[in-house]
């Protein structure tokens, strides 16, 4: 335990025993009871008889079990609330490799990278998504903000979605007067109050692409070729694209009557979320991943049966580019859309790879979207794939990322003197600023942990720094990196690994020609 909390160190493994056999602690206590005796020192002091402090019998029993009781007077250890997740070193190279990738290939197809605010006004997300949505009654992460001088306020929402953020910043900053389509992309946050499982978290980060102002059929094509080539550049197999046209206001509703008079007689067997669908939202009827209700989806009407001649030509046309693309697909006549500002084309990707078929993201044309936003009318298409869902899969199909550049050279200096660290903080800062990736060690250590530290670091060339070499204004470089055996760069060494002396002024030129 720490001496500034005013807890005496702990007592050996032996009072510990005997501290615990006093107590009539079992070592295979459980965390409730060690808690409940942890919280009673003058107890556990009166049963042992001694005289050892009363305030260490707490941290004996944290020593032995390693853990606090609640009410010793330490401070709480926070942890990431529940659904966020820290992105540690060792998980960024999946993720640099999965950004880098994403924007060398939305660029590629001419999608130029946009930025929005996390935090957008509630009624932008109720208004795009639909009231009574899961979405908007259970997921948002919605507050009220504070009031200004006149007591308004705004309420807020985290943004649980990319599409609709991109949509008003394209209507509010007229970029519906650039040539059209206008084509962007994002990687960003998105905050949704749901239940946390692999691949879904409640912070979670998107890579999207939005296509706005067109609505050629060959564009469709084109973000479904990009998203395609984004997954199999980053390596992965057994991708699967589904594929539906879903109709558009002209022909829609009259299938939609057609489905709910199929539904009405099935109603009483049908799951109670079927039933609320089927008021709310009769598409989604469609989504039902319940067993009892396949059958009644596989035998429903067919949406492209009822698409009207315009729908028809461009679900056809996507289908003709696609195939000049040599993008594989298959058609999928129950795959959906609840949303009314959906139209036409529907996709979405999945992964076969290892004998089980998993999602990976879905996107659709919205060209309704706009005119909700107090826009003109804007035909509109996009999809969001999920980070954490794509290096969840990177890991599950074996694809290594690209290993992190290697450290080119470690700095030791021999003795703790200021003119030597002084030495060695001059050499690392010439080397970073030729652009050698160099370390140092830190904490004024011994020469024999330095060496260990330079050994373990897998530098290519170890640079040394002693007495001799700062009075001669060079430095020593030793090659390799074979094990270290000798604690000193002395005579043992010299047959452990090569060493060559280099002036100060041509390091840098020597390393780079390594």
């Amino acid at each position: 335990m720490k001496e500034s909390l005013g807890v005496a160190k702990p007592a050996p493994t032996t009072w510990t025993s005997k501290l615990l056999q006093a107590a009539k602690l079992p070592p295979t206590i459980g965390m409730k009871e060690l808690l409940q005796a942890a919280s009673r020192p003058e107890e556990l002091h009166k049963a042992f008889a001694s005289d050892f402090p009363i305030e260490s019998y707490s941290a004996i029993i944290v020593s032995h079990y390693g853990n606090t009781p609640k009410d010793y007077n330490m401070p709480e250890q926070y942890r990431a609330l529940q659904g966020f997740n820290d992105i540690l070193p060792d998980e960024q190279s999946y993720w640099r490799l999965i950004e880098n990738t994403a924007v060398q290939v939305a660029e590629l197809y001419g999608y130029r990278r946009i930025e929005t605010p996390m935090l957008e006004e509630t009624s932008l997300f109720r208004r795009t998504t639909g009231e009574g949505t899961d979405l908007v009654e259970k997921e948002m992460y919605s507050f009220d903000d504070r009031p200004d001088k006149e007591g308004k306020y705004d309420n807020l929402t985290l943004r649980p979605e990319g599409t609709a953020g991109v949509v008003r910043a394209y209507l509010e900053h007229g970029l519906f007067k650039w040539p059209q389509p206008v084509k962007l992309y994002y990687i960003s946050a998105m905050f949704r109050h749901e239940k946390p499982q692999a691949g879904r978290y409640r912070e979670h980060h998107q890579f999207g692409c939005e296509a706005l102002g067109e609505s050629d059929p060959a564009i469709d094509a084109e973000i479904i070729a990009l998203l395609y080539q984004f997954y199999t550049q980053l390596g992965l197999k057994g991708i699967r694209i589904e594929l539906n046209s879903i109709g558009d206001q002209n022909c829609r509703p009259a299938y939609i009557e057609r489905l709910k008079d199929y539904y009405r007689p099935l109603l009483d067997e049908c799951c109670d979320d079927c039933k609320m669908r089927f008021v709310k939202n009769p598409l989604r009827l469609l989504d039902c991943k319940e067993p009892q209700d396949q059958p009644k989806i596989a035998a429903a009407p067919k949406i492209v049966d009822y698409l009207c001649e315009p729908c028809r030509e461009h679900f056809a046309a996507v289908q003709r580019f696609l195939n000049i693309y040599d993008v594989p697909y298959t058609l999928n006549p129950l795959l959906v859309r609840g949303l009314d500002y959906y139209t036409r084309t529907v996709f979405e990707f999945l992964s076969a790879a290892g004998g089980r078929t998993e999602a990976l993201n879905g996107g659709g044309r919205y060209d309704g979207l706009a005119e909700l936003l107090g826009g003109a009318p804007t035909p509109g298409i996009g999809f969001g794939a999920g980070v954490e869902r794509i290096s969840r899969e990177l890991k599950k199909q074996g694809v290594k990322p690209p290993a992190e550049e290697p450290l080119r050279a470690f700095v030791v200096y021999f003795e703790r003197t200021p003119e030597l660290k002084d030495a060695a903080v001059q050499v690392i800062a010439q080397l970073r600023r030729a652009g050698i990736k160099a370390e140092m060690s830190y904490g004024d250590r011994s020469r024999k942990a330095q060496m260990k530290q330079a050994n373990a670091s897998g530098a290519s060339s170890i640079i040394l720094i002693g007495e001799d070499e700062l009075a001669g204004n060079f430095v020593t470089i030793t090659e390799g990196r074979k094990t270290w055996t000798k604690d000193l760069p002395a005579e043992g060494l010299e047959a452990e690994r090569k060493q060559v002396k280099v002036e100060r002024d041509k390091l840098v030129e020597y390393l780079k020609g390594l």
